[in-house]
């Protein structure tokens, strides 16, 4: 792999785990308080600082960032941008707030409106999935004590999605799942299909997809680009794809407006 896109992927790494430990510092000694945003989406102080430390350490490569909580270029500008780092600094900030330990740090490389390398990190269980989507492999490690990027990367073990089952394993959010999933279910049971769902916060249930834990993430809810972006990465490495509902084509990256379509990830093919 060349040597710029391996050392892009050490410094996700490392960002990753270092705003999680941000994160955790907060989750486990700290009565933090609750905003409400302009979406009425829930911000805290753990989003904030882990922006803050993330948008710093890739000042370095010298790529723009899109960070969910950070200022957000204009369309005017970032539209020329041929790759940017696209980050969500506290993916399921719902699940922060119940402490329920379902929340991650995501950190991808756009470029040319494609996700080429993610990084999600799950700060409670100290777990690292990552992918050069190029290499057509991704990753997943559970860190045992405080290491350099280069090393996790050498001892991680790598994963691989389902090839065969007759159960369709359905992924959705921990806090809600709409109706529009119980309908697909309720399809899929009628053609005498097994169903079962499986339930997950935040961009978990895109590394549940690349590690064969599930077969399919429908999402018919509102997300960003900062939401999938790493997610998709790693889908991508070992072939799924996470599609729009709307037109059935890949999702894609730097739009003017960076809402996503409803999208569904699955195998490729």
């Amino acid at each position: 792999m060349p040597n710029s896109i391996q050392s892009y992927l050490e410094k996700a790494i490392k960002s990753a785990v270092n705003a999680g430990s941000i994160i955790m510092d907060i989750y486990e000694n700290e009565n933090f308080a609750i905003e409400i945003k302009s979406d009425d989406s829930p911000v805290t102080i753990a989003d904030k600082k882990a922006n803050e430390y993330i948008e710093k350490a890739l000042q370095s490569t010298n790529i723009p960032v899109i960070s969910e909580e950070g200022d957000h270029t204009a369309y005017e500008i970032r539209k020329h941008w041929k790759q940017f780092w696209c980050v969500d600094p506290l993916d399921g900030t719902k699940e922060f707030i119940k402490r329920n330990g379902e929340f991650t740090v995501n950190i991808a490389l756009i470029e040319n409106e494609k996700p080429i390398l993610g990084v999600i990190y799950i700060p409670v269980t100290k777990t690292v999935y990552f992918a050069i989507t190029a290499e057509k492999k991704a990753f997943k490690l559970v860190l045992k004590e405080h290491v350099v990027a280069t090393q996790l990367i050498d001892n991680a073990v790598e994963i691989f999605p389902e090839t065969q089952s007759n159960i369709v394993k359905i992924t959705s959010s921990r806090s809600y799942t709409n109706a529009q999933v119980f309908d697909l279910i309720a399809r899929l049971e009628a053609q005498n299909k097994k169903v079962t769902l499986v339930k997950a916060g935040s961009s978990i249930k895109f590394c549940l997809i690349a590690e064969g834990k599930a077969t399919s993430y429908p999402r018919y809810a509102p997300t960003m680009e900062w939401d999938t972006a790493a997610g998709q990465a790693i889908c991508n490495a070992v072939g799924i794809e996470v599609y729009s509902l709307e037109t059935d084509e890949p999702l894609q990256y730097n739009k003017k407006n960076l809402l996503n379509p409803w999208f569904i990830v699955r195998k490729i093919g």
